[in-house]
């Protein structure tokens, strides 16, 4: 079975789990897309405020990350 949950992989999916159900991420997250900006811009700011990984233990930056599939999300947040 490929993907995960209808995600990418686990990584993706994690991301976008606390991204969509964090109000604090989702709020980062609907700020930075308003701006034109990408998840990569939302890591370096998470990483500035001392996060390097989601609760689960999945790091933002993790090279697994589909970061277009995240990036779309993140759009669509503001749709």
């Amino acid at each position: 079975m490929e993907g995960y949950n209808g995600w990418a992989n686990w990584e993706t999916w994690n991301v976008a789990l606390w991204i969509g159900n964090d109000c604090g991420l989702y709020e980062l997250a609907c700020d930075i897309a308003r701006d034109g900006g990408t998840y990569g811009h939302m890591v370096s700011i998470i990483h500035d405020a001392g996060s390097k990984e989601t609760p689960d233990g999945c790091k933002w930056d993790d090279v697994k990350i589909d970061g277009i599939e995240v990036n779309n999300m993140m759009k669509e947040l503001i749709d």
